[in-house]
């Protein structure tokens, strides 16, 4: 045999004989599998990242006005740990309407711009809320802001999300 081809079948039984270092294991647990779009009613605060969802498992809502409630009693102590807060003013009445995933909300003082945080908590807890009552797909419900200073919107929650 000629030197290179010796110092080729050298290396190559020195690959094929060394493996690749990783040692074998025994079978690991990948934790459960992932399950899409989560189940339930979320609520949705403000945090410096921008809106974020809570899960509110057990709670039921029957129409679309039971968010207001929801909304209005905040965060809880865990979660104004985490950043979180509410800024929809509770001053306001409000009142909200579905039609085929076109959500109105009708308020006595507030309307809203996309820049203020409490638009996105109030879009994103009444989209959830159209999807739960109603199984709207999330990327169709739209809702429109009516006050007494006009109509803003409509909003979709990606809009506020994706920020």
């Amino acid at each position: 045999m000629t030197r290179p081809r010796t110092v080729l079948l050298c290396a190559l039984l020195a690959l094929l004989g060394g493996g690749c270092g990783v040692r074998p294991t025994g079978v690991t647990d990948g934790g459960p599998p992932p399950s899409g779009i989560p189940q339930g009613m979320r609520i949705y605060f403000a945090s410096d990242s921008g809106p974020r969802g809570v899960s509110r498992p057990g709670v039921r809502i029957d129409q679309l006005d039971d968010v207001f409630k929801l909304l209005l009693s905040g965060p809880t102590a865990e979660e104004r740990a985490s950043g979180l807060s509410n800024v929809v003013d509770g001053d306001g009445q409000f009142h909200a309407t579905s039609r085929h995933g076109r959500v109105t909300l009708t308020t006595t003082g507030y309307l809203g711009s996309p820049q203020y945080p409490g638009t996105a908590q109030l879009v994103c807890t009444l989209a959830r809320a159209e999807v739960v009552l109603h199984g709207t797909r999330p990327d169709k419900v739209q809702v429109t802001v009516v006050g007494r200073d006009g109509r803003a919107g409509p909003y979709q929650c990606q809009q506020f999300l994706q920020r």
